[in-house]
């Protein structure tokens, strides 16, 4: 295969690939020139549209568009009433933000481990480290692979708990046959440019729950109403009240253009993520020095991100060594994630490694290649041949 582009020799490609890339068109661009020529930029008709669309995309009663996914967590945890004092369990191997939307109300994230084989929040982990504080739970679809919803809403029914999805890297998974959205008490979307689709910035929050979709909505716009549904007296046609301590979180008609004209591909999107990812699966089954992403039977991955596993110690060298060689065959490789509780911040708060032995076994392990749907099968190709390349090259 030849030589290594680290040590001297010619990289599999002659531009870089990154790990994931939004894909606009012409048709997105003039859905948001119409609305720019429009008498709305801000918070107008266009964002009931996109939230009555990804409603109805995923069966879900209530959607409410905010400003990005962090802002849908914080937002979720708001409506969730977590507060000082409450505990909620979260997954370490995630983005810092399904942990911070914790502590932005006052509470303690709590981490359970993974389960090994599916990188997903293992149930038994979280029965063990429930107390009599919980308040919540936020599972993660990481990668795109729903966790075991079942499992975990009959725990939360149990001990009467809240289940917030974070759906950030699930928009069109499905779990049991259907949609992912609508099977826990509130689930979070972003619309970040390398996810599924994108509005730029942008999130949404997912529920059935109408108690929980008001709350949302005066969250989002500084704790302030109109609706003289709401309003404790009305004064007049002016009249508007502060009723909680809420955020300037709206997305604008601008985004909300964006984000249903990508809601009409995405049907497109995921069928090309999924055919990129089962090319990755043919051609790494096979490396015993590759573990491929594991599926369980009664899930439909939406691959926001394919995550190869290599086996160490069928390698001379550690992770890095083989995420270096790849960026110098021009793979924009990446790793998810760095578990949250090893964050300097974390760490101040008093976190120590050891709490997920899985997670943390997983991490010093773990490749993120290449995966969005304006790849061509020619860029899919060419990972391959540079993973297989560099394996080839450092296997003992």
């Amino acid at each position: 295969m030849g030589r290594l582009a680290i040590k001297g020799g010619k990289p599999v490609r002659k531009t870089y690939l990154p790990y994931g890339r939004q894909w606009i068109d012409d048709e997105d661009i003039e859905e948001v020139i119409k609305v720019l020529k429009g008498d709305y930029i801000t918070t107008g008709p266009k964002i009931r549209e996109f939230e009555e669309k990804v409603a109805a995309y995923t069966g879900t009663k209530y959607a409410v568009a905010i400003s990005n996914g962090t802002a849908a967590l914080h937002a979720a945890c708001f409506a969730a009433d977590i507060r000082p004092g409450d505990e909620v369990i979260t997954t370490p191997m995630t983005f810092a933000a399904s942990a911070n939307c914790i502590l932005y109300c006052g509470a303690k994230p709590v981490f359970a481990d993974i389960d090994p084989q599916t990188y997903n929040i293992n149930p038994e982990d979280i029965k063990r480290k429930i107390t009599s504080k919980t308040k919540a739970i936020i599972p993660v679809h990481y990668t795109g692979q729903p966790v075991d919803i079942d499992e975990i809403n009959k725990i939360a029914k149990q001990y009467g708990l809240t289940v917030i999805a974070d759906g950030a890297h699930a928009l069109g998974a499905e779990y049991k046959g259907s949609i992912v959205g609508s099977q826990t008490d509130m689930m979070t979307l972003s619309f970040h440019p390398v996810k599924h689709i994108t509005t730029g910035e942008g999130g949404m929050i997912l529920t059935n729950n109408k108690d929980f979709y008001e709350k949302l909505k005066l969250f989002r716009t500084h704790g302030i109403t109109r609706d003289e549904n709401l309003l404790t007296k009305n004064e007049g046609p002016w009249y508007y009240e502060q009723q909680y301590l809420g955020y300037n979180y709206r997305m604008t008609d601008i985004q909300a253009a964006l984000g249903i004209s990508q809601m009409n591909k995405l049907n497109k999107f995921l069928k090309l993520r999924r055919k990129y990812a089962q090319m990755y699966n043919d051609a790494f089954k096979d490396i015993e020095e590759l573990i491929i992403p594991y599926q369980l039977p009664y899930t439909n991955s939406s691959w926001h991100i394919y995550v190869l596993q290599l086996r160490l110690e069928k390698l001379k060298v550690g992770r890095r060594e083989v995420y270096e060689a790849l960026l110098k065959e021009n793979i924009g490789v990446n790793v998810h994630y760095i578990p949250v509780y090893y964050h300097p911040y974390y760490q101040r708060l008093g976190y120590r490694k050891g709490l997920c032995p899985n997670a943390e076994h997983l991490y010093e392990r773990i490749i993120t290649l290449p995966l969005f749907p304006k790849m061509t099968e020619e860029d899919i190709n060419d990972v391959i041949e540079a993973v297989k390349k560099v394996i080839n090259y450092y296997k003992k």
